[in-house]
C-alpha cells in the first residue's frame, strides 16, 4: 500500500477515533507525534553532544575530552560507543512501556520520528548493520513480537543510507527480569544467555549496532557484544532508543 494512501487513512481513523497521549491521556491534537501530545512532546529530551562515549547519557555543560557518565564508572565495555536517542523520562519512558508492556507497536511509528529528528543519532547508525538483542523464544511468543526487532527496523528505515538489520544472535536461556536486579546480579544472571544464530556469519570489519530499547545498566548489552566479538566481530557500538 503507497505512504499516501496509508497517510490518509490514519487521517481518517484520527478524526473517527481521535488518539490519546501515551503520558497524560489527553487528547492528541495536533504536532509531530500521534500518541503524544504537543504539549508532552515539548518535554522529551533527544540526546545531544556532550554526552558519555559509553551509554550515550547527556552531559548537561560543555565537558572537555572524552568522559563516562556515573552509570558507567563499573562497566567494562566490550563494545566501542553507545549513543541514545532520547532520556527515557515522561512520555518518552511512557511510549516505551507500551511497546514493551502493552503490546503496542503503534506507538512505533513516533519512536521513528524521534530517532528520524535526532541528527546525532542518524549519522551514528547510517550504513551500518543493526543487530537487535534477541528475546528467548518463550518470550517472543508471549510478547508476540520482539521489542529490540521492530526498533532496529524503524532505525533503519529513519537513517536510510544502506542500513540494514541482521539477526545475528539468539537468546538461548530464558532469564528472569532484569527490571529489579542491581548491576552484579543482572551481569550473572545473564552468563551465556546468549549465542550466535545459526548460520549467521561475522565479517570482522563489517560495522555492527547492538540495537536496544533502553540502556540501563549496560549488562545486556554488553553480554550481547561479548558474544559478537568471540565470534570475529571489530567494529561494534551500541545504539538504545531510551537511556534511563
Amino acid at each position: 500500500m503507497k505512504a499516501a494512501t496509508l497517510e490518509l487513512m490514519r487521517g481518517l481513523a484520527d478524526v473517527a477515533f481521535p488518539p490519546v497521549c501515551v503520558d497524560c491521556g489527553g487528547l492528541v491534537e495536533g504536532g509531530e507525534l500521534r500518541q503524544v501530545c504537543p504539549r508532552c512532546a515539548l518535554l522529551i529530551a533527544r540526546v545531544e553532544p556532550p554526552q558519555c562515549t559509553t551509554c550515550g547519557h547527556p552531559f548537561y555543560g560543555e565537558l572537555a575530552g572524552e568522559r563516562m557518565c556515573r552509570h558507567c564508572e563499573t562497566l567494562v565495555p566490550v563494545f566501542r560507543e553507545g549513543r541514545t536517542v532520547v532520556v527515557l523520562k515522561g512520555a518518552a519512558r511512557a511510549l516505551v512501556h507500551e511497546l514493551k508492556y502493552r503490546r503496542g507497536p503503534h506507538v512505533l511509528a513516533d519512536m521513528e520520528t524521534l530517532a528520524r529528528t535526532n541528527p546525532h543519532v542518524m549519522e551514528f547508525i547510517r550504513g551500518a548493520t543493526l543487530v537487535p538483542v534477541p528475546l528467548h523464544p518463550r518470550r517472543r511468543r508471549q510478547r508476540g513480537y520482539n521489542q529490540a526487532a521492530l526498533l532496529a527496523a524503524a532505525l533503519a528505515r529513519a537513517a536510510g543510507g544502506g542500513t540494514r538489520v541482521e539477526p545475528l544472535l539468539r537468546r538461548v536461556v530464558n532469564t528472569a527480569s532484569q527490571t529489579r536486579f542491581d548491576r552484579a546480579t543482572r551481569r550473572e544472571n545473564l552468563k551465556n544467555a546468549f549465542a550466535l544464530a545459526r548460520g549467521a556469519t561475522i565479517i570482522p570489519n563489517q560495522h555492527l549496532i547492538l540495537v536496544d530499547d533502553v540502556f540501563t545498566t549496560g549488562s545486556t548489552l554488553n553480554s550481547c557484544a561479548r558474544v559478537l566479538r568471540g565470534a570475529g566481530a571489530l567494529s561494534l557500538d551500541v545504539v538504545t532508543f531510551g537511556h534511563g
